[in-house]
């Protein structure tokens, strides 16, 4: 059976062939499995794509396409599924974090009948930053993208043929690859693999990347849209309770002075929930107008032992 290697690669010229090599090391141990790779140069500014373009030369199953600018792990990820023609099509990074030991045990798993399989970690040694950021996308994606509760994702992942098929029929300009994992299929299981350190550089997600990256989830959820809806419910109904509370209280006391400090408390605290409000629905506004306008997902500049099949 034939396993497709899906990598984006930024800025991995040092760590890429470590690990198209060290994955082509594993394969070599199984030979009822073949191996290729589709490597994704999302506009790095090293000389990454040089070196795979070296890599196609050397290898016939190494597969190379160049982006025109920077688009984003999960477009370049999209961009590599189109031309991953394997029975089973996996998921992993460029900087040796998501190791080529633990492959084993994804494919082991996947043989007890899921569509998709994520390998998680036992131990992480990231930041208490990171920590927090995962715990945040673990809360909020079973929260808006239905992920199932019993389920944990991340950037080690192997699916089905099938799935992949029906993941490149999403063509919106901002892909969320896990929440279009969850609308396909809900027969997912977990495997515990080991976590391993970045061997070279460092993350390229900054906190404005991370934003941009979590707020993809509108594109796969109305649950945004439905807790704003919840929210102006409740605010505009505890001021109405407020304005009766004020006028009994007036009636009571003539006497009782007007505060000015805590009514214009009251109107920002409103005055910032209506913004709120307004700010989800523009988020949701711009996302329709550049799907309207067919912003693309990724553009391709040079490609490397591919035939365009798409």
């Amino acid at each position: 059976m034939l396993v497709s290697i899906v990598i984006p690669c930024y800025n991995s010229e040092k760590s890429i062939r470590t690990v198209v090599e060290m994955v082509m090391a594993e394969f070599d141990r199984w030979p009822s499995w073949t191996c290729e790779f589709v490597l994704v140069n999302d506009n790095s500014a090293d000389g990454t794509f040089a070196e795979i373009r070296a890599l196609g030369e050397q290898y016939p199953n190494v597969h190379g396409v160049s982006l025109m600018r920077n688009f984003g792990q999960h477009n370049a990820l999209m961009c590599g599924l189109h031309y991953a023609a394997g029975d089973y099509v996996l998921g992993m990074d460029d900087d040796l974090q998501t190791h080529p030991s633990q492959l084993q045990k994804l494919l082991d798993k996947m043989q007890e009948g899921y569509d998709l399989v994520y390998g998680v970690y036992a131990s992480h040694d990231n930041s208490a930053a990171k920590n927090l950021t995962s715990w945040l996308n673990k809360v909020t994606s079973r929260v808006l993208l239905g992920r199932p509760k019993e389920i944990q994702s991340s950037n080690y992942w192997i699916i089905t043929r099938q799935v992949r098929d029906e993941v490149i029929r999403y063509t919106g300009f901002n892909p969320y690859i896990d929440g279009i994992f969850y609308r396909v299929t809900h027969k997912i299981g977990n495997v515990t693999i080991e976590h391993h350190k970045r061997e070279f550089g460092k993350s390229g997600y900054t906190l404005k990347k991370l934003l941009g990256l979590w707020l993809a989830y509108f594109n796969f959820s109305v649950i945004p849209l439905r807790i704003a809806s919840v929210v102006g419910i409740l605010t505009a109904f505890a001021g109405f309770l407020m304005g009766i509370g004020t006028v009994i209280k007036k009636l009571m006391d003539p006497g009782l002075p007007v505060g000015w400090a805590s009514l214009l408390a009251v109107q920002l605290f409103f005055f910032g929930v209506v913004l709120l409000v307004l700010g989800i629905i523009g988020e949701y506004l711009g996302k329709l107008v550049m799907t309207v306008n067919s912003a693309p997902q990724f553009v391709i500049r040079e490609t490397v032992n591919i035939e365009d099949k798409r």
